[in-house]
């Protein structure tokens, strides 16, 4: 059993998943941040691979993303910064990013190289279904990672279905089709987990885009089986109190 599975095995809800971008706001805090987030009860780890342009980040994400990469961030790096991480961090830990970048790596070594590090899933939000189908997929699935799709309330029946069949580990629900750290009505927001829910659907759903609070996050109990809080995080990281310490307070604030 992967570890995605465990959690979800494990806690039915209430399921906390924090992104952040790797190499923000240091080269080097990537993993320090990683063992914080385990040691404060984060269930899910998101790391965000820094790209130029981002289709689906806000502009908390894009700036974060433009300081990783003037701090020297690259994909290279980043498995060179994971390579030990599970020695002292069972969490699991997902990739999130864009395919260029990955592409100009190598999809089969960047996949290779994720296993071997100890990554469990993926989420490439403009991987398109039919190529994840008819190339890419095998190739995710031979090194062992899950592969999250994105689904938004405009999505229809038969496509969240025909998505939700081929992602491994959970449902990525984008509760609108804005982009990340927007305002959203949370009431929206679980009527349209609540419909989700009605498609009888194989996989977990993890809500994102709009959570980022302790409120926002226990409106999603007895609908989603989690959040996905990004923006308020990378946000909180900005604090003079210093990273560690800033992400120490803010995750406390949505679990006590």
């Amino acid at each position: 059993m992967g570890r995605l599975q465990k959690v979800f095995d494990q806690k039915k809800e209430g399921v906390l998943n924090v992104y952040y971008t790797a190499g923000y706001p240091v080269l080097d805090s990537t993993v320090s941040l990683m063992k914080t987030l385990q040691d404060e009860g984060v269930d899910i780890i998101e790391l965000g691979m820094p790209y130029s342009d981002p289709l689906a980040d806000g502009p908390v994400i894009q700036e974060s993303s433009l300081v990783a990469l003037k701090n020297g961030m690259s994909i290279s790096t980043l498995f060179d910064q994971l390579k030990d991480f599970r020695k002292s961090i069972q969490t699991p830990v997902i990739l999130m990013g864009y395919m260029n970048p990955i592409l100009q790596y190598g999809f089969e070594k960047f996949c290779r190289d994720a296993a071997a590090v100890g990554i469990d899933g993926l989420i490439l939000p403009d991987l398109p279904p039919f190529e994840f189908e008819s190339n890419y997929g095998k190739v995710i699935k031979e090194c062992g990672l899950d592969f999250i799709f994105l689904v938004t309330p405009e999505t229809s029946v038969e496509r969240v279905k025909f998505l939700d069949n081929l992602s491994s580990g959970f449902l990525y629900a984008v509760s609108s089709s804005s982009t990340t750290g927007k305002e959203k009505n949370m009431h929206d927001v679980v009527e349209y987990v609540d419909r989700l829910k009605t498609y009888q659907l194989k996989n977990p759903i993890m809500v994102g885009f709009g959570i980022k609070d302790k409120s926002t996050f226990e409106m999603l109990k007895g609908h989603a089986n989690g959040g996905i809080i990004g923006s308020a995080f990378i946000k909180a990281l900005d604090s003079a109190n210093g990273y560690s310490t800033s992400a120490i307070s803010f995750i406390r604030s949505i679990l006590n």
